[in-house]
């Protein structure tokens, strides 16, 4: 019983696909019968080769004709597809019903990629509601009491315990934790929260317990305005489609229009006879069909989609592949994207007496015992180094960590912390401490004293190591990939962070942007994008968390970085870079820039066949089969050209 269930699920998922796969399979049948000669089987199979596959467009094309009074090609092709099948009819050249069968076909192919496009809506959405839990824990009475969010009100209580997710926007009432917001600010650092911080739905908890006061309704979190602002962005057409969309309603009625005038007037213009005038009147609509127009983007498209997916390009449509060669500007989200978006030791200054190994091993040895992101970036740079874990370990939130190590006490911290140990800081250490402050770096001070006691014992034998520099890596290919960029002609490039403009500015200076905003919300990014639109009108966004998603979704091209991507991020964009190497976004743009020569190469060729054909019908210097073989030739011509992608 199962599989009849899967079957069902997958038709009724995928209904589009199936249906061009029934109508090619039918045609493909209902030629076979043909060339042996049984007509009747043949008639049985293409006509439900027409119906299976032409139903859509068929569908598709009279609501618009009767609810929106506008032709467009979907009717068309049905049109020109039924004319050449009663014309084959008629004068009995059963290959032309094969030739209308074929347009159908290929109208049936593109209408299954268009749904697919238009699915990523629902998906986006759903990855997005999934990054908040189902029910929250409420405090009723003493007791915890599980509810679901949506009953959740103003001034309820709720407990969040280590490692899980905030399910909804709120004021810390109790406790104190460092919640990892990088996928919904972007702050690339968790941030350490304690009573009367907001907290936002869809953070991550650390290592504390907090009980948190709904201070609004869940349905305006943060992150439902994320989804909101998704929906919205994804929902609104491009200027690009618009036209196109204007383009076939308006190339349709020239053909119909032209078609009918055909069909009538020669008779009493040139004295043609009506089986003449029918018959050219037929053959218009065949050879004026837009196969070869379409024939001319798609192929090209999809070689270029293929060309890129084998240098880890995601491209998710082919409209998309277009707009890349059009991108007149980009902004880059920081966190992740421009930075690998895992904090590292950046640099260790030792004093005289000490090395760097000194301080680090020293720092390790009580960090080891920490579950902060810092102590993990710590522990990690002294990896290779030999050094003993600490015991009796304390840690005091927000300020630092004590433990012993070979008898000896070590204290590791900021510097508020280390100086309730130390009489005074050594000014040239705290100089430097200053400087990569500014720099946007956290500064992490070691110190160790003699004497097992962890007590403060400031001035006693306290003996100031050094310290450590903690920041968010740059990767390294950044910096190659924005001059690559500007030699390609972009003019505008961007910085986009919910970080601090210090550690913004930083990093921007590093990779050669000159222009950054900081300390963004989701929505902020979003209005940045909006605005470079107005100036540049295409515009590229890229970045990888659930924060960037309203900004990629807006943009002209979403790009996402595949591996350090939030799923909705990945869903979101446009383009996904599989390895988050930032140099294929040049190698992307100018496959995009090669799509754009060809197609328009495609376009020159397919209108030249057409109007030579349409002149051929004209003067009688072509019949229906001829016509058919120049239109269908000019097809295959302009396929086999975009095919040139590939390599």
């Amino acid at each position: 019983m199962l599989y009849p269930q899967r079957l069902g699920q997958f038709t009724r998922e995928h209904a589009d696909t199936v249906a061009a796969l029934l109508c090619g399979f039918l045609l493909f049948l209902g030629w076979f019968a043909l060339h042996l000669g049984w007509l009747g089987l043949a008639f049985l199979l293409l006509p439900a080769a027409y119906v299976i596959g032409g139903y859509e467009s068929a569908r598709e094309g009279l609501t618009t004709l009767f609810k929106e009074k506008e032709l467009d090609v979907d009717l068309l092709m049905i049109v020109a597809a039924i004319g050449a099948a009663s014309l084959g009819l008629w004068r009995r050249e059963y290959h032309l019903i094969i030739d209308g069968a074929i347009l159908i076909l290929i109208f049936a192919i593109s209408g299954a990629l268009e749904g697919y496009a238009m699915q990523r809506t629902e998906r986006s959405i759903k990855s997005l509601m999934s990054l908040t839990p189902d029910t929250a824990r409420v405090l009723l009475q003493g007791r915890e009491e599980e509810v679901s969010i949506s009953q959740l009100k103003v001034g309820d209580e709720i407990v969040v315990k280590p490692g899980e997710l905030i399910p909804t926007d709120g004021i810390i009432l109790s406790g104190y934790s460092t919640l990892n917001q990088a996928a919904i600010t972007g702050e690339s650092l968790p941030v350490e929260k304690t009573v009367g911080a907001e907290v936002f739905a869809g953070t991550l908890n650390g290592y504390g317990a907090l009980q948190i006061k709904v201070h609004k309704p869940a349905q305006s979190s943060l992150i439902v305005r994320v989804i909101r602002l998704v929906e919205q962005a994804q929902t609104e057409a491009p200027p690009s489609q618009e036209f196109t969309l204007r383009f076939e309603k308006g190339y349709a009625k020239v053909i119909v229009v032209a078609g009918i005038l055909l069909a009538t007037l020669p008779p009493f213009l040139w004295g043609w006879d009506w089986e003449t005038t029918i018959y050219r009147a037929l053959t218009f609509l065949v050879v004026a069909s837009p196969c070869a127009l379409m024939a001319a983007i798609m192929p090209t498209l999809l070689s270029g989609i293929a060309n890129g997916a084998r240098q880890g390009i995601l491209f998710k449509n082919g409209a998309q592949l277009e707009k890349i060669g059009k991108v007149r500007a980009i902004a880059f989200d920081k966190t992740g994207t421009l930075t690998t978006g895992q904090v590292q030791v950046f640099q260790v200054i030792s004093v005289s007496k000490y090395t760097q190994k000194d301080v680090l091993k020293t720092a390790a040895s009580v960090e080891s015992s920490s579950e902060h992101p810092i102590g993990k970036a710590i522990v990690q740079a002294a990896g290779d180094l030999d050094w003993i874990s600490a015991v009796q370990v304390q840690a005091i939130p927000g300020q630092g960590i004590v433990g012993i190590t070979q008898e000896k006490q070590v204290i590791v911290g900021n510097a508020v912390f280390v100086q309730q140990y130390v009489a005074n800081l050594p000014e040239e250490l705290r100089e430097m401490a200053q400087s990569l402050e500014q720099e946007g770096k956290t500064v992490v001070w070691v110190a160790k004293n003699p004497t097992p006691n962890p007590s403060p014992l400031a001035g006693r034998g306290v003996e100031v190591m050094g310290v450590i520099a903690i920041a968010d890596e740059v990767r390294s290919q950044a910096a190659a990939t924005i001059t690559r960029l500007k030699k390609l002609g972009v003019e505008q490039i961007v910085m986009l962070t919910g970080d601090n403009a210090e550690t913004a500015h930083t990093v921007a200076k590093a990779v050669g942007i000159d222009r950054v905003y900081a300390q963004l919300l989701p929505e902020d990014k979003l209005d940045v994008i909006r605005r470079l639109q107005q100036q540049y009108q295409t515009v590229a966004m890229v970045g990888d968390g659930i924060n960037d998603a309203p900004a990629l979704a807006q943009a002209s091209v979403g790009i996402a970085m595949g591996v350090s991507g939030s799923d909705v991020a990945l869903e979101t964009a446009d383009i996904v870079l599989m390895a988050d190497r930032l140099e294929k976004i040049a190698v992307a743009m100018h496959l995009g820039r090669r799509s754009q020569a060809i197609v328009k190469q495609n376009i020159v060729v397919a209108l030249g066949f057409i109007i030579l054909l349409l002149v051929g019908n004209f003067l009688g210097n072509i019949n229906l089969p001829i016509g058919v073989i120049g239109h269908e030739g000019s097809t295959v011509l302009v396929t086999l050209s975009g095919l040139r992608l590939l390599k």
